[in-house]
């Protein structure tokens, strides 16, 4: 599952895990989030609804570029720095463009996440219609 991170001018691409609590978090989106610094390690917002976490692994050791969930608070958190293992934390994906926007300490940073795939049917769709029409006009 496809994403985009949108900061101001910025996209970054995300690539989501085939998980319960990943397509969970898919399915809330869009999301428009404010981030804010924490532990000088990752950017984190809250979520207005938890994330089913059942039949994920108990913690996790988060690297640079991880987009995670910490259950106990129900937050969103995305790693710009490696960090230890963490007991209730969930990978949901990773970042694949460069994360140095998130490094900025300290700051807000208001972002938009969206569905990458649905915008990209939503502009496809209705060209595919439009062709049919006019293969069926010819025809």
């Amino acid at each position: 599952m496809e994403i985009q991170l949108i900061f101001e001018e910025t996209t970054l691409s995300a690539r989501l895990d085939d998980t319960v609590a990943a397509r969970s978090f898919y399915d809330s989106l869009p999301l428009e989030l404010t981030l804010t610094d924490y532990a000088s390690t990752e950017k984190i917002s809250d979520l207005a609804k938890a994330l089913p976490v059942q039949s994920e692994p108990k913690g996790y050791q988060p690297k640079a570029g991880d987009i995670t969930y910490y259950a106990p608070w129900g937050n969103l958190a995305i790693f710009y720095k490696n960090f230890g293992y963490a007991s209730g934390l969930v990978r949901l994906g990773e970042i694949s463009d460069d994360i140095q926007l998130l490094r900025k300490s300290g700051c807000l940073i208001f972002i938009s996440l969206n569905m990458a795939s649905a915008m990209l049917i939503s502009v496809l769709y209705p060209l595919l219609i439009l062709s049919q029409q006019r293969l069926h006009y010819w025809s």
